[in-house]
C-alpha cells in the first residue's frame, strides 16, 4: 500500500519505439526493403533509421527519400536538425519529391513491417518490471505511438501481455502525435485527468506531445535521441534507466 499512497501520477502513457521496445533493427530492415523494392537507396544503418523515425511512417519515408536525394547520413553534421523539420515546416515536395512517391513506398513498407515487426524487436531492460511495479501501485499504463495501430497492438500483446490498460497506434480519423488527439482519447478511456498523467518517450515528438496534451513528460535516454538532445529540447525530467523512470512516476 505504500506505493499507492506515495503515488505521484495516476497514469503513465508510454511511447513505443525507443521507449518500451527496441525496434530499430526491424524498422531498419523494413525501410531498406521498401526502398529497394521501389528502386531507391537501401543502405540505411541503425543510426540513420533512428534519425528517420519519430513522426510516423509517412514522415520516416519522406526523410529517407530526402536523405537519398541529398546523399546524407546520420553522421553528417546538421542532418538530424534538417530531418526534424520534415513533417512540420517542410515536406518531401519542398525537396522536389512527389507525395505520391512517398505513398507508393508506404504501400510496400506497411504490409512488410506488419508481417516482420517482431523478428529482432525486444523490450528494453527493466521495462517489464517497471510496468508490473506501476500496476501493483495502482498506476494505469498505456502505449500511444505513431506506429501503425496493428503493429502497436500486436507487439503490445506479444511483449507485454496484460500489462497495458490501453494501446493506440496510428489509424485513420485521429491526428498523430504531437497533436493531442491520441493522448486525449487515451485519457478519456482511462478516466484520468491530464494533470494526473505523465507521458514517457525518447524523442522531440514525445516532448511536444506532452506539451500539447497538457501533461508532464519524462524523457528516456536509451532510445532514438539521447540525453544531450532531450536537454536541448527542454526536457526537465530525464531517466537513464527504467528503474529511474519508475521513481519519477511514483516519487
Amino acid at each position: 500500500m505504500g506505493d499507492v499512497t506515495e503515488m505521484k501520477f495516476q497514469a503513465a502513457i508510454f511511447d513505443m519505439d525507443g521507449t518500451v521496445l527496441d525496434t530499430i533493427r526491424d524498422l531498419r530492415d523494413a525501410v531498406n526493403y521498401a526502398m529497394k523494392e521501389t528502386g531507391h537507396r537501401h543502405d540505411f544503418t541503425d543510426d540513420d533509421t533512428k534519425m528517420l523515425f519519430g513522426s510516423g511512417v509517412y514522415v520516416a519515408l519522406s526523410r529517407a527519400l530526402i536523405a537519398e536525394k541529398l546523399g546524407v547520413s546520420a553522421e553528417d553534421d546538421g542532418v538530424l536538425d534538417r530531418m526534424l523539420e520534415v513533417g512540420f515546416t517542410t515536406g518531401p515536395e519542398d525537396y522536389g519529391i512527389p507525395k505520391e512517391e512517398v505513398e507508393r513506398i508506404s504501400t510496400v513498407y506497411r504490409p512488410y513491417y506488419e508481417k516482420n515487426c517482431d523478428i529482432h524487436t525486444k523490450p528494453y531492460d527493466g521495462i517489464g518490471a517497471l510496468l508490473t511495479r506501476l500496476r501493483r501501485s495502482g498506476v494505469k499504463t498505456a502505449v500511444v505511438s505513431n506506429k501503425p495501430d496493428e503493429a502497436v497492438r500486436t507487439l503490445s500483446a506479444d511483449k507485454f501481455p496484460d500489462q497495458f490498460d490501453f494501446v493506440l497506434g496510428e489509424q485513420p480519423g485521429i491526428r498523430r502525435k504531437p497533436e493531442p488527439d491520441m493522448t486525449d482519447r487515451c485519457l478519456e478511456v482511462l478516466g484520468v485527468r491530464r494533470e494526473d498523467a505523465v507521458y514517457i518517450g525518447d524523442t522531440e515528438i514525445d516532448l511536444k506531445t506532452a506539451e500539447n496534451g497538457g501533461m508532464q513528460v519524462i524523457g528516456v535516454t536509451w532510445g532514438f535521441r539521447g540525453r544531450r538532445f532531450l536537454e536541448a529540447h527542454g526536457a526537465r525530467m530525464i531517466a537513464e534507466t527504467a528503474e529511474e523512470a519508475g521513481r519519477m512516476i511514483l516519487q
